[in-house]
C-alpha cells in the first residue's frame, strides 16, 4: 500500500447512523450540555448528483451536526433509498459509519485509494463542495469520507 494516501491525517468529522435523529440529537445535546441542532435533509439527486456503487441514487438523509471543538459529530438518519448509509444501518445497526478528512483533488484521491484496493462506495455534491465514501472497512475497520470544499 502507498503511504500518506490522503495527504492529511486530521480527522474532521465522525459520522453516526441513527434510526431517530430527533431523539438521538436531543440525547447528545443533553449529555454535552449543548443546544440541540436543527436537522435538515440532504439535497435531492438533481442537486447532489448522488451515486451509490456507480449508479444514480435518489438516496437522501436527515443530518444534524454538533461542533465539538476541532471535530464535528454528524448524525445521519437515511431514507429507504440505496445508499451506504442505508446499507450500513440495515446490516450493522446504529453506530459509527465513517470518519472524514478534508482533502484536495477529489478525483485523484479516489483513483489513488481505488488503486490501493479501497473502492468508491458513494459520492455526491453539497453546497460548497463534494464528498466521497470509500470502502476502507477491511483494512481500516471504518469507512473513510473524503470532503473537498470549493475554493473561494
Amino acid at each position: 500500500m502507498d503511504r500518506n494516501l490522503l495527504g492529511n491525517n486530521v480527522i474532521t468529522q465522525i459520522g453516526i447512523l441513527v434510526h431517530d435523529i430527533d431523539t438521538v440529537s436531543q440525547t447528545y445535546a443533553d449529555f454535552f450540555g449543548l443546544e440541540k441542532p436543527a436537522w435538515f435533509w440532504t439535497d435531492s439527486i438533481e442537486k447532489a448528483q448522488t451515486e451509490h456503487r456507480g449508479n444514480p441514487s435518489e438516496a437522501r438523509a436527515k443530518l444534524a451536526f454538533f461542533d465539538m471543538g476541532s471535530l464535528q459529530l454528524e448524525l445521519i438518519e437515511p431514507d429507504h433509498n440505496p445508499s451506504t448509509w442505508r446499507e450500513s444501518l440495515d446490516q450493522n445497526g446504529e453506530g459509527v459509519h465513517h470518519i472524514a478528512f478534508v482533502i484536495e483533488g477529489m478525483k485523484e484521491k479516489i483513483a489513488l485509494l481505488e488503486q490501493n484496493g479501497m473502492p468508491l462506495l458513494q459520492k455526491g455534491e453539497y453546497i460548497g463542495g463534494r464528498y466521497a465514501y470509500m470502502d476502507t472497512l477491511k483494512p481500516l475497520k471504518v469507512i473513510l469520507e473524503l470532503l473537498e470544499n470549493n475554493k473561494k
